[in-house]
C-alpha cells in the first residue's frame, strides 16, 4: 500500500522512485536528468521506499530538489531537525545511540559540542596541518611518479587519492599513522555497506599497526549465517572502531600531545563539564568516517571532471590561479555528498506542499548543485565559475566543520599532480561506489606523462 500522503501532486512512477532510490542506480551516476525534471515539475517530491536489497520498506519521504529550498531546510534545525529522526534517510536501527552524534543533534547541545570542537582547531594546529598537507601531497605524487621514468599508469583513486585524507586525519586524530588503513576499512563498511566490494572491508590485518589496532581489530565482525555484515551504523555493527576510539582516547589523558584530539579532551564547556567517553567515541567515528569519505571521494571525483573536461584541465594547467576555483567546481560538479536527511518537527508548507510533524525531509545536494536558477549553465563544468555558492559542504549550523581542511587537500594534491605531470588521461572507465548516498568512486585508472 502506498504512503504518500493523499493529495500529492506529480505522483512518481516506479520507474523514477527506483532511479532515486536503488543504489545500484549510483553505479552510471546520479540520475541528473530525472533531478532536473523533478526540479521544474516537482521541487519537493514525495519519494516511495520500497523493500530493496533486503532492506524492509520505509514510510516514505520528501525530497527537496531547488537551491534555495535546501538551504531553508538547512539553517532552521527548530523546524527540520536533525536529532528527531537522525539524518540517515533509511530510519536508524538504533535511535538511541546515533542521536547521541554530533551530527544527529540540534542546538543547544550541538552548540556545546561545536563550539568545543572549533576551540580545539587552534591557529597553531591548523598551521601544523595545512603544512603537513603540503608536504603529504607532494609525496604521495612522488610516490606515483617514482614507479616509472617518464609515462606510468595507477588507480588513482586508491594508489593516491585514499591516502591524503587517511594522513591528514590521522594527524588530526593523533592516530599513529601505521594504523590509518583501519580508517579505511571504516569507511568502507560505513559508506559502502550497499556496496558488495566494500561491505566486508578488511584491507588492515595488523602487521606493523600498534597493540591498540590489534585489540580493536580483534572485535572486528564478520558475516551473519545470512552473508550480511552487522549494520555499521549501529553501535554493535563497529565494536572495533568504538574500541579503538575508547583506547585513543585513553592514551591521549595519559600522554596529551599537540593534536585536535588531545586539545578537545583537555576542553573545559561554559558549564565546567569535559567531552563525555560517549561524545569523544562519536565524534571519533565522525571525523575517522565522515571526513574521510568525503574528500577520499571528492579528490578523484575531481580528477573525473577534469579528464571529462579537457579544455578546463588545460586551463588549469596554464593558469595555476585558477585552482581554488578549480577546486570549488569540482565539488559543485560532483557533490560527493548526495543526500541528507531531517525530520520536520511541526506541519510546515515548503515550496507549496504541506509537510506533516513526523514526515522526513531529504534535501538533495546534487540537485541543488545543479539549480538552473543559481548556476548557469549548471551542467558545464567551467573551472572559472564565480560566484559557485555550492551546498557541498552543508549550509546552516552543520555546516562542515572541516571544509577548510578540505579544500586545502584538494588544493594541495591538485597543485603537486599538475606540477609533476605534462598529461594525465584516462586509462579505463571508473568504477563508482554502489550507494545512494555517497558518490563514490572505487577505481579511476589513469595514465600519465611526467612533466
Amino acid at each position: 500500500m502506498s504512503s504518500r500522503p493523499p493529495g500529492t501532486a506529480h505522483p512518481l512512477s516506479d520507474a523514477d522512485t527506483l532511479a532515486l532510490v536503488d543504489p545500484v542506480t549510483y553505479e552510471a551516476g546520479p540520475p541528473l536528468d530525472l533531478l532536473r525534471r523533478l526540479r521544474a515539475e516537482a521541487p519537493v517530491a514525495w519519494v516511495e521506499e520500497p523493500a530493496l536489497h533486503g532492506q524492509p520498506a520505509g514510510p516514505g519521504f520528501w525530497l527537496v530538489l531547488r537551491h534555495a529550498d535546501v538551504e531553508r531546510v538547512l539553517r532552521d534545525p527548530a523546524t527540520f531537525s536533525s536529532w528527531l529522526g537522525a539524518t540517515q534517510v533509511r530510519d536508524a536501527a538504533d535511535l538511541a545511540w546515533v542521536r547521541r552524534m554530533m551530527l544527529n543533534t540540534d542546538p543547544p547541545d550541538h552548540s556545546r559540542l561545536r563550539r568545543l570542537l572549533s576551540r580545539s582547531f587552534t591557529p597553531r594546529a591548523v598551521a601544523a596541518l595545512t603544512e603537513a598537507i603540503g608536504a603529504t601531497a607532494a609525496g604521495l605524487v612522488g610516490r606515483m611518479t617514482a614507479a616509472a621514468a617518464a609515462e606510468g599508469r595507477c588507480d588513482f583513486a586508491k594508489d593516491v587519492a585514499a591516502d591524503l585524507p587517511l594522513l591528514t586525519l590521522a594527524d588530526v586524530l593523533g592516530v599513529p599513522a601505521e594504523d590509518r588503513w583501519l580508517m579505511f576499512d571504516w569507511s568502507n563498511r560505513v559508506i559502502g555497506w550497499q556496496d558488495p566490494d566494500y561491505a566486508t572491508s578488511a584491507a588492515f590485518d595488523g602487521t606493523g599497526g600498534t597493540a591498540m589496532a590489534r585489540e580493536a581489530l580483534a572485535l572486528r565482525p564478520g558475516p551473519g549465517p545470512d552473508g550480511r555484515m552487522p549494520d555499521p551504523r549501529t553501535r554493535a555493527g563497529m565494536p572495533d572502531l568504538y574500541a579503538y576510539a575508547r583506547l585513543l582516547a585513553e592514551e591521549k589523558r595519559r600522554a596529551p600531545g599537540e593534536d585536535v584530539m588531545s586539545v578537545l579532551l583537555a576542553q573545559v564547556d561554559d558549564d565546567g563539564g569535559r567531552v563525555s567517553p560517549e561524545e569523544f567515541e562519536n565524534l571519533f567515528w565522525l571525523f575517522a568516517v565522515a571526513g574521510n569519505e568525503t574528500l577520499r571521494n571528492g579528490l578523484p571525483g575531481g580528477l573525473i571532471a577534469l579528464l571529462q573536461h579537457p579544455d578546463q584541465l588545460a586551463a588549469v594547467r596554464a593558469d595555476p590561479s585558477l585552482l581554488p576555483g578549480a577546486v570549488e567546481e569540482m565539488l559543485r560538479w560532483w557533490t560527493p555528498v548526495m543526500v541528507f536527511r531531517r525530520t520536520a518537527t511541526t506541519d510546515v508548507d515548503l515550496a507549496g506542499v504541506r509537510v506533516r510533524a513526523g514526515d522526513k525531509v531529504v534535501v538533495s545536494f546534487t540537485s541543488a548543485n545543479r539549480d538552473e536558477a543559481v548556476f548557469a549553465d549548471p551542467d558545464r563544468f567551467d573551472v572559472g565559475r564565480a560566484p559557485n555558492p555550492h551546498l557541498s559542504f552543508g549550509h546552516g549550523p552543520h555546516f562542515c566543520l572541516g571544509a577548510q581542511l578540505a579544500r586545502v587537500q584538494m588544493r594541495a594534491l591538485f597543485a603537486a599532480l599538475l606540477r609533476a605531470t605534462a598529461v594525465v588521461e584516462p586509462d579505463g572507465p571508473p568504477a563508482l561506489l554502489r550507494s545512494n548516498f555517497q558518490r563514490g568512486v572505487k577505481r579511476l585508472p589513469v595514465r600519465w606523462t611526467a612533466a
